[in-house]
């Protein structure tokens, strides 16, 4: 009984995986006097949105003034392989599940765990490049000044206040990650018994 459950928990925390692509990873905000509502943008394993169609644009404008890129997810190649690496990732941890061998589902936890902080941190790399690498004819420049969003938490940038959090869809990844640790436990406790009852 044991066994089973570890592999049906194994399964759900696989499938589990494949919502990220209802709820976005990652979210950032802009706060500031001309904008009291504030500019919500959302970083998904396949794409950038916003709470509005023009998000994009407004936060484009923005970048134009300071120097700062322009954000174009069409550009962005992370945004093109990520999904195949999720559904990937979802499989493979279904068909371990249905063999039901506690290495594949260690194996499948420490990828996923490999995986997570590549991919924090190719996002870091990603925000440093996208706030100190600036335009040094923008319009407004201030010497020595870095617009690069916090990892986690909020931070003043000029006038604007950002905040960057973890997401709905980061939640569900950790989820899924603790599914298949517990999958691997049970798996072990179900072997140790075996164990027990050879003796």
């Amino acid at each position: 009984m044991k066994n089973k459950s570890s592999r049906i928990v194994m399964i759900i925390g696989s499938l589990m995986l494949l919502l990220v692509f209802l709820f976005p990873l990652w979210s950032i905000s802009l706060e500031a006097p001309q904008f009291p509502e504030g500019i919500n943008m959302y970083i998904w394993v396949n794409q950038i949105t916003g709470d509005t169609e023009s998000t994009l644009q407004n936060m484009n404008i923005l970048n134009h003034y300071i120097g700062m890129q322009k954000i174009e997810p069409d550009s962005i190649p992370e945004l093109q392989y990520f999904p195949y690496i999720v559904v990937f990732m979802s499989v493979i941890g279904v068909l371990f599940g249905i063999v039901g061998n506690r290495k594949l589902f260690l194996t499948w936890t420490i990828l996923m765990i490999i995986l997570g902080v590549l991919g924090i941190y190719d996002f870091y790399l990603w925000e440093y490049d996208y706030g100190h690498n600036l335009d040094p004819h923008a319009p407004i420049k201030v010497p020595g000044m870095v617009y690069q969003p916090p990892l986690f938490g909020s931070e003043w940038l000029l006038n604007f206040r950002a905040t960057s959090y973890p997401a709905l869809g980061s939640l569900f990844m950790g989820g899924s990650v603790l599914f298949a640790g517990l999958a691997y436990f049970m798996s072990k406790e179900k072997k140790e018994l075996k164990n027990e009852e050879a003796n």
